[in-house]
């Protein structure tokens, strides 16, 4: 059966090269810390279910020591001139979309195919990671589409992934980082205290309450974690499963649907959330512009899942 460490080889095998291609470019003052930096990151990928919690953990803080100290240097790799990329741009025209349409579609047919592939009575694909591991897959395809389309060498395709993750810097690690810490906050029993504190809170009897009470908290732990996935489990022991589902006798998946639609509103308005540091960084903007920019819209998307919620949770569904 393949398993999620199949999604990681290729991720890993792309930051190893990220790695050598910092450690050999001399041009770059602080070539040996980015080959540090994105050599450990893909060590955590291609070893790190084979290394234990104590050696990924160290591998973590040793990432920190070498970015937060000797930070990650901007390289500018030559790989081909802006003239070229225009003209290049103009003899492919949309064709240019096709490797970046790759990634969904792929990701989208692989969940949808191998969630039923079976081989000798045994699922292909874990079921429980068919779409990470389809999405990987995606980029791999895309990737080689890419290169067939452009016929530029696999070098630049490298080349323009470590100008690209200089760059980012630091914040490519934060949604990995996050993620834990929300396992951290699950693991600490963060949910069931929440859930005490709200217990006492909120009116008794009120769903109202309860529902906008999870979808806010959706949104407040996505902006401190930066990651509506990690808020899930907390929110969900604390309110969702004891009150909307337990109490009140909600539908877990409206719930569970609704409630992550809300924490993503929380995604747009927190600066710990990587894609709002990676614009940031790439378009060189002043800081905060781009939350300034999405938080009128998630204040009103949040809302409607309050009253959406509130509507459709608690339809008869048993």
């Amino acid at each position: 059966m393949i398993g999620l460490s199949a999604a990681y080889i290729p991720a890993g095998l792309a930051f190893g090269a990220i790695a050598v291609g910092s450690a050999v470019d001399r041009d770059n003052p602080k070539r040996w810390n980015n080959a540090a930096f994105w050599g450990l990151f893909s060590a955590s990928f291609l070893a790190g279910d084979y290394l234990g919690d104590l050696v990924n953990g160290v591998l973590v803080l040793a990432m920190v020591v070498t970015g937060g100290l000797g930070g990650v240097g901007l390289s500018r790799p030559a790989t081909t001139s802006e003239a070229a990329r225009e003209i290049l741009a103009r003899r492919l025209g949309e064709r240019l979309f096709v490797p970046v349409l790759l990634i969904p579609a792929t990701a989208l047919a692989g969940t949808l195919i191998f969630a039923h592939a079976r081989f000798g009575g045994v699922p292909l694909v874990d079921p429980m990671q068919v779409t990470v591991i389809s999405l990987a897959a995606g980029a791999i395809l895309a990737l080689a589409a890419a290169v067939a389309l452009t016929r530029a060498s696999p070098r630049v395709a490298v080349d323009e992934a470590r100008r690209l993750m200089d760059q980012v810097g630091w914040a490519a690690i934060l949604p990995q980082l996050l993620a834990a810490l929300g396992a951290v906050f699950a693991l600490a029993g963060v949910g069931h205290a929440v859930g005490e504190i709200m217990g006492v809170v909120l009116p008794q009897g009120s769903r109202l309450a309860v529902v906008a009470a999870f979808c806010l908290g959706m949104a407040a732990f996505t902006m401190i974690m930066g990651n509506a996935f990690a808020a899930f489990p907390v929110l969900t022991a604390g309110l969702g499963a004891p009150l909307i589902v337990g109490r009140f006798g909600g539908d877990p998946a409206i719930m569970g649907a609704i409630g992550m639609l809300a924490g993503y509103c929380g995604t747009l308005m927190t600066p710990m959330a990587a894609h709002n540091i990676v614009p940031t960084a790439l378009l060189r903007l002043p800081p905060g512009a781009v939350i300034r920019a999405q938080t009128p819209t998630a204040l009103f998307v949040l809302a409607a899942n309050i009253v959406l919620m509130d509507a459709l949770v608690f339809r008869h569904w048993r």
